[in-house]
């Protein structure tokens, strides 16, 4: 996909645009929003696993509502 001087470049891009002070700020949130994505997909692997041990998906109560009138909506 990228080799490394196509990466060297686009790292040297980046610094000169966004600047050299907000780049610590730009690395921090990448890794925040990297953390969150990693947690949540974890969680949603964990989920899965135990819906598969149980042998049943998620159960939503409710109500079943049938219209008489089968009335175009507008």
């Amino acid at each position: 996909m990228f080799g490394l001087s196509e990466l060297a470049v686009v790292l040297v891009v980046i610094i000169v645009v966004v600047g050299i002070k907000k780049l610590p700020e730009l690395t921090r949130s990448a890794g925040k929003a990297a953390r969150i994505l990693k947690s949540e997909a974890k969680a949603m692997k964990a989920e899965d696993s135990s819906e598969a041990q149980s042998g049943q998906g998620r159960v939503v109560p409710g109500v079943v509502v049938e219209r008489d009138d089968p009335s175009p909506r507008s």
